[in-house]
């Protein structure tokens, strides 16, 4: 058997509450601003919870036509505008390729929630007459993202779309990471979105009581590792990467960001919400990560940590960590981006996977915002970036998900 392709990161793209580009999203993040505000899609007086992460001054009418949007729904616009990005940047041409060796992964936790949201309305509303949009299934179903930018740009390689909640992004990056290993593609599109602040998407999560209730202070709602920590601060965007051969981008003259050296998924098999409460399956998950990356977990610089800033999650996280790396490793340094951006459910991993991306890039590990007394439960030897951008060497970054369902979802980052 061939041994398997590298794999690099040759274009990057995304729309976020910290900015709708990459370098405005890396400003801010880096310089440690929250994401988090009043909620203007709709009136959240009723709610339990009256914020979240938006996207700022973004108009869709800016970036697609008129039939695209009619057509669509605000999660696969998000997926088409931050792949548009990803796309230039990257420098490839479509045209001069072969339109096999390209596919897309796309992934999201909800998919068309607001489109499901207006039908259901629109149905009470005329006393339940059967007048539905002929797009409402098309509009709805996760996989049509990846359809959408397969269609934009001719690409008839591998294509589908990836769904483990929280873990979705790491799932999509996981596959198109491996697909360009066995040599089934050249060029693979990958990523996630969410649309889900919604009055649907949001009452649910508002009736489970996941989300911070901190309505008079929005932006320091999100404080993973804090013991006052509450529960997670929606967000809504998306991230694009391009992953390539990397005999194929050094062939092309493109320019790399890093390698992914490695991606393993497990299940924790133990409650449809709840990580497992020792950690045990992301364990296993980020050794498998290791493994698969040829690394040791000496090896590794940063931590981006899934940290939603919830009670329990926060703390099975941790206990993983300290399974992996020990209780006082000196060369690991551990942040959580969730602090700023909110937490973007199935589009969560690609934007951290950015995150990670930028700071092997720049040497620079972006803070945990909010976070004044760190949990007694999480041993004080453990380096936890804090306030301010930490300057450090980084040559590789591990990046955490972990979803419902028990979905847990590691890829490792190497600069290149």
């Amino acid at each position: 058997m061939s041994k398997p392709k590298r794999v690099v990161v040759t274009g990057l793209g995304a729309i976020s509450p910290l900015g709708n580009n990459v370098p405005d999203f890396w400003e801010n993040l880096t310089n440690g601003v929250s994401g988090a505000d009043r909620i203007t899609h709709f009136d959240p007086s009723q709610f339990r919870t009256h914020f979240a992460c938006e996207l700022k001054d973004f108009d869709v009418k800016e970036h697609l036509e008129h039939n695209t949007i009619r057509r669509s729904d605000p999660y696969s616009q998000y997926a088409l505008v931050a792949t548009d990005q990803a796309v230039e940047d990257s420098g490839l041409d479509f045209d001069e390729m072969d339109p096999f060796d390209t596919g897309v992964i796309w992934g999201s936790g909800q998919g068309g929630m607001k489109t499901f949201e207006d039908e259901v309305k629109n149905y009470t509303q005329r006393n339940f007459k059967p007048r539905f949009n002929p797009f409402f299934v098309p509009k709805l179903i996760i996989n049509m993202a990846p359809g959408m930018i397969s269609m934009k740009y001719g690409l008839m390689g591998i294509n589908y779309a990836t769904v483990s909640a929280c873990a979705t992004s790491n799932t999509a990056i996981m596959d198109a990471l491996n697909y360009i290993r066995w040599g089934k593609a050249k060029v693979m599109i990958t990523g996630g979105s969410e649309a889900g602040i919604t009055e649907s998407s949001f009452g649910g999560f508002s009736a489970m009581r996941a989300m911070s209730q901190r309505n008079d202070d929005p932006k320091s709602a999100s404080r993973p590792f804090d013991k006052d920590r509450d529960g997670f601060v929606m967000g809504e965007g998306a991230a694009s990467l391009i992953l390539e051969d990397y005999e194929h981008a050094k062939a092309r003259g493109a320019k790399i960001y890093a390698e992914v050296t490695g991606a393993a998924m497990t299940a924790d098999a133990y409650h449809m919400t709840a990580t497992h409460p020792e950690g045990k399956g992301a364990t296993a998950a980020m050794k498998q990560a290791l493994n698969d990356s040829e690394l040791n977990a000496e090896d590794v610089d940063y931590l981006n940590t899934h940290a939603t800033s919830t009670p329990v999650g926060d703390i099975s996280e941790i206990k993983a960590a300290v399974n992996v790396f020990g209780e006082s490793p000196d060369h690991l340094t551990i942040g959580a981006t969730k602090s700023m951006t909110g937490h973007l459910l199935g589009a969560a991993g690609a934007i951290e996977a950015i995150a990670s991306i930028k700071a092997i890039n720049n040497n620079l590990i972006p803070p945990t915002i909010n976070t004044e007394n760190i949990d007694e439960e999480i041993p004080s030897s453990l380096d936890i970036v804090l306030g301010e951008t930490r300057e450090k060497n980084v040559d590789v970054v591990m990046s955490n998900t972990f979803g419902f369902g028990g979905h847990n979802g590691i890829v490792v980052f190497k600069k290149a």
